[in-house]
């Protein structure tokens, strides 16, 4: 069996940028992921803009040329293939990692492929970047499993002219209902809090804010989501409850890390904010020869980390390493 010198679990970003750093450092890595390529930002809105400008999201010093002045998401998702491929990285995507044996020099990482069967990889080191996207927030309410509702925007086309309701306040609810709006939707937009989200883009905010002062968009704040039913969602507020027409739910309410795996690994986190214990010099968790990167070392503050940061961690653990 290979020995790695490094296994990297989540192929985002973050991911790549270790094992390129590792690869430059004369070591050789492994990167590992139960998706696809960057399968975060594949799941990405198909028309989505990134908020930062490319050469805050480039990785292993290559350039990334975007036609405009911020590159969109099938850029980027071109530029990351194309880094793996300049660098030869060994990537090994559709492998659900179930478990991590053994110790510091010689782990074990256990992963199950998408047709079923099981590999067995060994590294010295392993580097955790998993990021955060695939475990939205749940709102926990009754119907939330139903076909259409969703956690994840793609785009607008197949709602033409049909009810739709976008719950949550943030960037991505404000991003989705403008785009439905525009696409012919009529949208309703129920957010839980007085007023819309402080870290909405500074081009965004305007937009929806107009929108909604123009009655184009329909803006219910301080309401809550009681039940979703197949064609509408009941929700209430200081006026009572009332049900919203709905072809379409889209419950954009915010992801976060999969802690469950990290404390599966030892990892100790903290009570309250589910940050992680670790070094902040070397990214080395309390268990030793595991390493974090990326988004999951903010805990519950998954605006704190973002690819424009989290790229630098690589470089990071590779020069603790060596």
């Amino acid at each position: 069996m290979t020995t790695y010198d490094l296994i990297c679990i989540g192929a985002g970003p973050t991911g790549l940028a270790c094992a390129i750093e590792a690869r430059r450092a004369g070591m050789r890595p492994l990167v590992i992921d139960k998706g696809c390529l960057c399968n975060s930002l594949f799941h990405y809105p198909v028309n989505m803009v990134f908020f930062t400008t490319p050469e805050l999201l480039e990785i292993g010093d290559l350039p990334l040329v975007c036609a405009a002045e911020k590159p969109t998401r099938n850029e980027a998702l071109k530029y990351y293939r194309k880094a793996a491929e300049h660098y030869a990285v060994d990537v090994r995507l559709f492998e659900r990692v179930d478990r991590v044996e053994g110790s510091d020099g010689k782990y074990a990482v256990v992963t199950q492929a998408a047709n079923g069967a099981g590999e067995k990889h060994s590294g010295r080191k392993i580097v955790v970047a998993t990021g955060y996207y695939d475990l939205p927030n749940l709102l926990n309410v009754p119907g939330e499993e139903l076909p259409h509702v969703s956690h994840y925007y793609t785009e607008a086309h197949e709602f033409w002219s049909e009810d739709v309701v976008v719950i949550g306040g943030k960037n991505s609810a404000a991003e989705a209902a403008l785009d439905l709006f525009r696409n012919g939707a009529r949208v309703t937009l129920a957010h839980r809090r007085a007023e819309l989200g402080t870290s909405i883009k500074y081009w965004v905010r305007p937009d929806i804010e107009n929108r909604i002062k123009a009655n184009e968009i329909r803006a219910l704040f301080q309401t809550r989501v009681v039940c979703i039913e197949p064609d509408h969602v009941v929700v209430e507020n200081a006026a009572g409850k009332r049900g919203l027409r709905a072809r379409q739910v889209f419950a954009l309410t915010g992801y976060h890390p999969d802690y469950e795996f990290l404390e599966k690994l030892g990892v100790r986190l903290d009570p309250a904010t589910k940050k992680p214990s670790l070094n902040p010099e070397t990214l080395e968790s309390n268990v030793p020869g595991l390493y974090l990167a990326g988004v999951v070392i903010g805990g519950t503050n998954t605006s704190e980390i973002f690819i424009e940061n989290g790229r630098f961690h690589g470089k990071q653990i590779v020069t603790a390493l060596k």
